[in-house]
């Protein structure tokens, strides 16, 4: 079970499932990540968070603890 904070950088993943619950999922799918979208990891900062991808032709800044509730393959 991977998950995108796993994903190393320049990596092109597609998102199997979401995890979480209540106004956290919700907030993941308002910003475009559903099951089947395709994500490219741009960046990760030096620290690990957060990590930028492209997701639906933008970019977006992802926490780590939001990108574990995302699952991949």
């Amino acid at each position: 079970m991977k998950t995108l904070k796993d994903a190393k950088v320049g990596e092109t993943v597609k998102v199997t499932k979401l995890t979480g619950e209540g106004p956290v999922k919700r907030r993941i799918m308002d910003m475009g990540i559903t099951k089947g979208v395709e994500i490219y990891v741009r960046k990760v900062a030096p620290l690990g968070d957060p990590v930028e991808v492209t997701v639906r032709g933008y970019e977006l800044s992802l926490r780590k603890v939001d990108a574990e509730m995302i699952q991949v393959e």
